[in-house]
């Protein structure tokens, strides 16, 4: 069970962080300066940072992580940052006490009883509150999963959000509202997680617009949803926008969030056309009933609104939807979509529709 805290300066209230010898930070450079970094130092504990790994991490990188773990005797991970920092973290708590002779993706995880607390100081992937992190070897992208490496503490604290780039802000604020939305729809949807999704919905269509204007008062807002968009996919998983942003982000350097509001659209429009091709077991009715639900959300009262009014939201937020995507790359795309994140989507997607879903965003 995940205990939150709501601000940094309570954190050695809730963890006495001096009952520790040695603690691994996982942060990206920049942050070295942050003032968690200095309220962690101000502690009488030895740190040692870890900040060789990209934006994708490698597996070459997470390897690096586990050897200072090990050879500092670590007994406590902190991770700050946005998804990538996170996912760093996880990955050298789900491998650290492995046999380092083999290939970590093969083994196994289990439960080391070391303590993971999470800091994201991006709203977007709600990384922080799920139990999966991603990893690339050979260039190829690897999903890590266990419930041993979600985080056991975390800390919203919007303060982290001020100095984020109005575009970051843009990106992972739509990465937000889009897992919200893929989790309401996935198959894999329950109870709980459509509670989630709802929170993290609602909470990002109240305060998108203060928020790209930069109003600190709904910061806090922004990182609920965030959160709550997190725990919802951490139930249901994401679907097929998801799956068929991560080519875009590789091939065209936009941010993932932004690729994935890319794709949403016209999956969304895709899905509400062809409900005959339903393959969620709860039936087409159901699938029907959470379209419904969405379009109370939007404040819509047709699917078709629902999907304008998300365009309309892109187009507001001043963020660049057309001439992504070159012809040249159509084959590269299609064939790269990962076919298992398409069974979580409710209504099938062949590859000839995938590729006529990317002419769209030619």
């Amino acid at each position: 069970m995940q205990k939150f805290i709501e601000k940094i300066s309570d954190l050695n209230k809730t963890i006495n962080l001096s009952q520790y010898n040695n603690i691994l930070v996982v942060c990206d450079k920049f942050l070295l300066e942050s003032p968690v970094i200095k309220l962690l130092q101000s502690s009488n504990i030895n740190i040692h940072f870890f900040t060789d790994f990209q934006a994708n991490p490698k597996y070459e990188e997470v390897v690096k992580g586990i050897n200072l773990f090990n050879s500092k005797q670590c007994e406590l991970i902190i991770a700050i940052g946005g998804g990538s920092s996170i996912d760093v973290a996880k990955c050298i708590k789900a491998f650290a006490k492995l046999d380092s002779k083999k290939n970590y993706l093969e083994q196994e995880i289990i439960d080391d009883k070391t303590n993971l607390i999470a800091i994201p100081t991006t709203a977007g992937t709600g990384s922080e509150s799920t139990h999966f992190a991603v990893v690339y070897y050979n260039n190829k992208k690897y999903s890590v999963a266990s419930n041993y490496i979600l985080p056991n503490y975390v800390v919203l604290d919007s303060q982290f959000l001020v100095s984020l780039p109005l575009y970051q802000k843009k990106s992972t604020m739509l990465d937000a509202l889009c897992q919200g939305i893929e989790s309401y729809w996935s198959v894999n949807s329950t109870d709980e997680s459509k509670k989630y999704a709802k929170e993290a919905i609602k909470l990002v269509l109240k305060n998108y617009e203060q928020y790209i204007k930069q109003n600190e008062s709904v910061y806090n807002d922004i990182l609920k949803a965030a959160n709550y968009s997190g725990r919802a996919i951490n139930i249901s998983k994401t679907t097929a926008p998801h799956a068929m942003s991560y080519k875009i982000t590789s091939l065209y350097g936009i941010s993932h969030g932004h690729s994935v509001a890319l794709c949403l659209p016209f999956v969304w429009e895709y899905m509400i056309h062809n409900m005959n091709l339903t393959i969620d077991k709860r039936g087409k009715e159901y699938l029907n009933q959470i379209f419904n639900d969405l379009d109370k959300l939007f404040e819509c009262q047709t699917h078709e609104q629902s999907v304008n009014k998300f365009k309309q939201i892109l187009n507001k937020i001043d963020i660049n939807c057309s001439n992504i995507v070159k012809e040249d790359d159509l084959n590269i795309l299609t064939s790269s979509v990962n076919v298992e994140r398409l069974s979580n989507n409710p209504v099938s997607l062949n590859k000839e529709e995938t590729k006529k879903i990317y002419m769209k965003l030619m």
